[in-house]
């Protein structure tokens, strides 16, 4: 349909989605799109009523709230987009408002757990350095999965001790500190693990699977799940539980709000308060066991 590619185009080429957002995007305007051919609805003729009988059906069909969500907030784009091109004069989904969401806590991991889990590769072979200096990278910067299998070489700083990542869609960088221990496994990696994997010189990726090709988000994902099993963390340990876990830990120990929403990426500060909120408890106990009245 000409009006989904080309929403496609405008996602890749002036949004610079990510894959992920680019991916879900267009499955949930896909979904819709079939659901009309259904209901014998045209696609840029719809109503907000039409949309909200769709926000109806998805919940019929059991979909949580945060999947019927989502599904709004993307047809919401995508009409948005259909209003700057001209196919249609109003937006059927701005008006549209699904149960609200009630946001989960992130689970992070205690100071001890990341100390076992980061401990856990043998570094005696090229595989066990490459994954302690993915790992330590990681919970050094708090960076996402995808912006860390997407680094290049160029992107890290090691005298000056910080990380160049660019971002979602590479296109908002930011620049990370790096603590010593990271600066140490990187170095020990660039110098004698990577050199031994690459397939071609002139490969820029940072890090390379096993073949010396750039690490792919599947092969990350099972690297964390080895390493959960062999560290015997009871938690359920994903590429973002680390991320949660940095900024939790540096919320705990005195950094500023606007400080981690910096490193982060993040454009709301409201996604970074919710950090505020795992921190809290833990305060309120520290307060009730050190103040002389409390």
């Amino acid at each position: 349909m000409d009006e989904i590619n080309g929403y496609e185009a405008y996602l890749r080429t002036e949004k610079k989605a990510s894959e992920n957002t680019l991916s879900s995007y267009l499955r949930d305007v896909r979904q819709f799109a079939e659901y009309c051919v259904r209901e014998r609805l045209t696609l840029t003729k719809v109503n907000q009523s039409d949309v909200e009988g769709y926000v109806r059906y998805l919940t019929s069909r059991g979909k949580s709230v945060s999947t019927v969500t989502r599904a709004a907030a993307s047809l919401k784009s995508f009409y948005g987009y259909l209003i700057r091109t001209g196919k249609v004069v109003s937006n059927p989904a701005r008006g549209v408002a699904p149960a609200r969401v009630e946001r989960k806590l992130p689970q992070i991991l205690t100071s001890k757990e990341v100390e076992l889990f980061l401990e856990q590769p043998e570094r005696t072979d090229p595989k066990g350095c490459r994954d302690h200096a993915m790992l330590e990278l990681l919970y050094a910067t708090g960076i996402r999965v995808s912006e860390l299998i997407d680094l290049n070489v160029d992107d890290l700083n090691l005298p000056g001790g910080f990380l160049r990542c660019a971002g979602k869609g590479r296109s908002k960088e930011r620049i990370i500190p790096l603590y010593a221990a990271a600066i140490r496994a990187l170095s020990e990696y660039l110098k004698n693990v990577r050199p031994q994997l690459l397939e071609s010189p002139d490969e820029p990726a940072l890090f390379v699977n096993m073949t010396g090709k750039r690490m792919s988000r599947q092969g990350f994902w099972k690297i964390i799940k080895h390493y959960q099993e062999k560290a015997g963390i009871q938690k359920e340990i994903t590429p973002h539980t680390l991320r949660h876990s940095f900024a939790a830990h540096l919320l705990e120990n005195g950094a500023d709000l606007r400080s981690i929403q910096e490193m982060l990426g993040h454009a709301d500060i409201s996604s970074t308060q919710i950090y505020a909120q795992l921190v809290n408890p833990k305060l309120k106990d520290v307060y009730i066991k050190a103040h002389p009245r409390a």
